[in-house]
């Protein structure tokens, strides 16, 4: 997968008190994504545009758009990707 094809499903970080307290206790940062990507497409998306693996995908559809919750390995991780996208 290209960059372009990932910046297509994976459309830009989804930030809120919330999701903000996700990224410590969980490991968890969400994203709004393309109403018709799947978990794999999501999955590779990621580790394409962050370099980073996720190890687990929850998906939910809202009034804002389709949302993923990934995890990863570690808080650590978690918080620098968050830092990176300028969530923190």
């Amino acid at each position: 997968m290209n960059v372009e094809e990932a910046n297509k499903i994976v459309i830009r970080p989804y930030i809120t008190e919330k999701t903000f307290a996700m990224v410590e206790n969980e490991q968890k940062i969400c994203f709004l994504v393309h109403r018709e990507s799947s978990k794999p497409s999501i999955t590779e998306a990621i580790k394409t545009l962050y370099d980073q693996n996720a190890i687990q995908i929850e998906t939910a559809r809202t009034i804002y758009g389709k949302k993923a919750f990934v995890k990863f390995d570690s808080a650590d991780k978690a918080r620098d990707l968050a830092t990176k996208i300028g969530m923190l």
